[in-house]
């Protein structure tokens, strides 16, 4: 009797049925750079500031400019890419990074690098879009949670390690050389993305999902509800996080505070992957009462560095998981219109940091540092309900 052999499409549903590390943390690393690359100058506006010979403010544009490439860019350029292959677009988006970064490492205007973080952010919005399909579809309906978990991870790690080491070394070596650094970077992701990153191909011509069927398909919109409602709270205390801790004497230790809460987001972001792909529902709600709790520890106890201290922690837990539990559910929800489902993702969550800037500075400068932190309590509220009252996250494939 001959041995039977394993057909091609079962050895495939086999490797579908466990998490493919390498080709996840590629994604995650692509993550990791996409959230250096638009924070950096942020932690270097003075050297910037001096090395190109603008003010502050001027300097701090080069962060609203991407973020404005991103928000712009996410819905339309991932409905126009929806046939082509997904590996040639992520390196596409990838090699985006590369060249933006290159481009600010080495100019002297002002203008050009400007137009070179306006790219950046226009890569970022195509990338955003595809990581959580692109990692949904390496695995098996069971495991699409904690791929996704996996692929995201980069984020916290970038707000908690890679941002103050970028800072430090820019800080140290100057920073032209942080952001050639990341180039080169980026250079390996791409070798990298092309050894292990399995390709897929696009939407079959005639099956691409519109932008109005994906809105109207159910889940989607209170998904994007919610994601703008909590994302929104966040902002508006994560943007101004300096002149609140200024209330109990603590800005000197602003970068503890952030370490404490990139610390605990990766310790969330590790909670959710362990159990989303069956914990949907309850891992959101929790999110958002920790967050409430966490507002109601630094508000009562603002003055006290303990407290706030406590109060960071438990919010950083809250937060570092939600990009994941936003972007599977909404994947979960929209099906064939995954990637179209996470553009809409990029552009609410990047209204919510515009919309946190803005609406966090009137707060602070009409009622005072103070009420920033009540200011979250009704959108939490909301965000709450929303997902407590609908199927949303129910998380059904």
């Amino acid at each position: 009797m001959q041995p039977q052999r394993k057909s091609p499409a079962r050895a495939a549903d086999k490797e579908r049925d466990r998490l493919p590390f390498a080709s996840l943390l590629a994604l995650a690393a692509a993550g990791f750079l996409t959230i250096l690359t638009e924070t950096l100058p942020a932690g270097l506006l003075p050297q910037i500031s001096d090395g190109l010979h603008i003010s502050h403010g001027l300097a701090g544009q080069l962060v609203t400019i991407y973020a404005i490439g991103s928000l712009v860019a996410a819905i339309p350029l991932t409905s126009a890419t929806q046939a082509m292959r997904r590996r040639p677009l992520l390196l596409a988006a990838i090699t985006g990074f590369a060249l933006a970064n290159v481009i600010t490492a080495l100019s002297s205007s002002y203008a050009v690098v400007m137009v070179a973080r306006l790219l950046a952010g226009i890569s970022a919005g195509l990338l955003w879009a595809l990581l959580a399909g692109y990692a949904s579809r390496m695995v098996a309906p069971h495991l699409e949670g904690r791929a996704i978990a996996v692929a995201m991870v980069g984020t916290p790690l970038a707000l908690s390690i890679g941002v103050p080491a970028g800072t430090f070394l820019g800080t140290l070596v100057g920073w032209r050389i942080s952001f050639g650094i990341m180039s080169a970077l980026t250079l390996v992701l791409i070798g990298w993305t092309c050894w292990k990153v399995p390709d897929f191909p696009g939407a079959k011509r005639g099956k691409k999902t519109s932008l109005a069927t994906v809105w109207r398909t159910p889940g989607v919109r209170p998904i994007l509800m919610v994601t703008f409602t909590f994302v929104l709270a966040h902002n508006i205390l994560y943007t101004y996080i300096a002149p609140f801790l200024a209330q109990s004497g603590m800005v000197a230790q602003t970068d503890r505070v952030l370490l404490a809460f990139g610390a605990a987001a990766l310790l969330g972001i590790w909670v959710i992957g362990a159990l989303i792909d069956h914990r949907l529902r309850l891992l959101t709600l929790g999110s958002i009462i920790l967050f409430a709790v966490a507002v109601l520890i630094l508000g009562l106890g603002r003055s006290e560095p303990m407290a706030v201290y406590a109060g960071v922690t438990i919010w950083g837990g809250a937060f570092g998981g939600v990009a994941t539990l936003f972007q599977t559910a909404s994947a979960k929800a929209a099906r064939e219109g995954a990637d179209v489902a996470q553009s809409m993702i990029v552009t609410v969550w990047n209204l919510a940091i515009a919309g946190g800037g803005i609406a966090g500075g009137l707060i602070l400068g009409g009622l005072g540092p103070a009420s920033l932190v009540w200011s979250l309590l009704p959108l939490l509220v909301a965000a709450f309900f929303i997902v407590h009252l609908t199927d949303a996250f129910d998380g059904r494939n």
